[in-house]
């Protein structure tokens, strides 16, 4: 097909394992769409807080204390995965471990705090773990001039995972609603919904994507965690080497960070700010949603053609104008452009970033750099949503100036991104492959 060229992938690999790695994509998404943005995170500051002032901060700091365990283990977790090219296997156990964990918000009532709040620390932490450790095997499908376009398809294929989550556990809730049930009633089978498709679609990943890494040979062929943390002490110290990686991760930091709080509380805002019910918020999350999925696809396309650099900025530009906009709205109308451009910008820009890791990672080296991409990513989601929480604790509710405030994070992000240069990251690359 014109769309998915056989040339835009690496001798000896056929299109049925890029679909299965794409399916990783599709099983992952539905947890970030129904249990973190569009109705666990609304459920817990809502229901299971009851609405207490301290809320909005308390989920924040949940997550953010799970992305503060990602960031300081994944690094040596996938340098660990290179060394021993246990990629696929840590991925199984990792996504094992998290549909259980979502399966079990379903069994959280209201005033179980304590409880949801470490289930939403073990279920995120170990998401965190399957996207980084399925990002380290782009490389080996796609050809590096078509990082772009792979990354795309496997982004944009995501979204409509999140949207058979997201739809099933709509059409479940209307259904409920009609009935006279409460939140209280059906979240929990929301969660199992989310958990079930995690662990159905994931199994075609396991099935067809391959490890092609081959363990370490020679004094490091029995190496553990001591021998990756030596080498991710080394890549550190060698860090100038690769400085438009460095700039990458600080970029990505920064951006992320904004990220992370739209996927975090953008339901929170559209209940706290706009008044949406629950149902009109699910709404427009399957809409930034399908936004999302026509944003990775074609920026996948954009990238290869006028660069990863410019296009990521591209895309930075856009998120500056969303919060604008959100800020300013007082109607539904508002903010649904909002979301729309939301949801462009959501899928190429963490597409984008995915995959010039990729341009800028040594091949021997592959889930290691993506561990260390998920280092900023992960500080980004603790000090994204962090920010926002405590704006809004300290402005006694305003919703509206933390939103606002979120848009710094994409204007430093896209000053960040001047500095990087792409060829002489790649060439820094190639030399330390050789």
């Amino acid at each position: 097909m014109a769309w998915f060229p056989q040339d835009a992938l690496n001798d000896g690999v056929r299109k049925r394992e890029v679909f299965g790695w794409a399916m990783y994509d599709f099983a992952n998404s539905g947890y970030t769409t129904v249990v973190l943005t569009a109705v666990f995170n609304a459920y817990f500051v809502a229901g299971v807080a009851g609405g207490a002032a301290w809320a909005t901060l308390a989920w924040t700091a949940a997550l953010g204390l799970s992305r503060a365990i990602v960031m300081l283990t994944m690094p040596t977790i996938g340098a660990y995965a290179d060394l021993r090219a246990h990629k696929k296997r840590l991925l199984i156990a990792t996504t094992a471990l998290c549909v259980l964990c979502t399966g079990a918000l379903g069994w959280i009532r209201p005033g179980d705090v304590a409880l949801a709040m470490a289930l939403i620390v073990l279920s995120n932490l170990f998401y965190a773990y399957g996207e980084s450790l399925t990002a380290a095997f782009l490389p080996e499908l796609g050809r590096q001039e078509a990082l772009g376009r792979v990354s795309g398809w496997g982004w944009s294929f995501g979204y409509f995972g999140g949207m058979l989550a997201l739809g099933l556990s709509l059409a479940y809730v209307l259904a409920a609603q009609a009935r006279g049930d409460n939140a209280a009633q059906f979240v929990p089978v929301t969660m199992w919904i989310t958990a079930a498709i995690y662990g159905l679609a994931a199994l075609v990943t396991f099935a067809l994507l391959k490890e092609r890494a081959q363990p370490a040979t020679g004094s490091m062929a029995g190496a553990g965690f001591a021998e990756s943390l030596r080498r991710l002490r080394q890549t550190w110290v060698d860090a100038r080497r690769y400085r438009d990686f460095v700039w990458l991760m600080i970029c990505g930091f920064f951006y992320q960070a904004g990220i992370a709080v739209v996927i975090a509380l953008a339901a929170v805002y559209a209940e706290q700010a706009l008044g949406f019910r629950q149902t009109e918020t699910m709404m427009l999350v399957f809409l930034v949603n399908i936004a999302a999925a026509v944003g990775a696809f074609a920026f996948g396309y954009l990238q290869d053609r006028i660069g990863h650099k410019r296009s990521l900025g591209a895309t930075l530009i856009g998120w500056v104008v969303m919060t604008v906009l959100a800020y300013a709205a007082t109607t539904a109308s508002v903010f649904w452009v909002a979301a729309v451009i939301a949801g462009l910008c959501m899928g190429s820009s963490q597409s984008a970033g995915r995959a010039m890791v990729g341009v800028f990672a040594p091949r021997e080296r592959l889930a290691e750099f993506y561990g260390l991409w998920t280092f900023a990513t992960s500080l980004a989601s603790i000090v994204g949503p962090l920010t926002y929480g405590l704006v809004t604790w300290l402005t006694a509710g305003n919703h509206r100036l933390a939103i606002m405030s979120t848009g710094l994070f994409f204007l430093i992000g896209w000053l960040a991104i001047r500095p990087i240069n792409v060829e002489r990251g790649t060439q820094a690359a190639a030399r330390a492959a050789a």
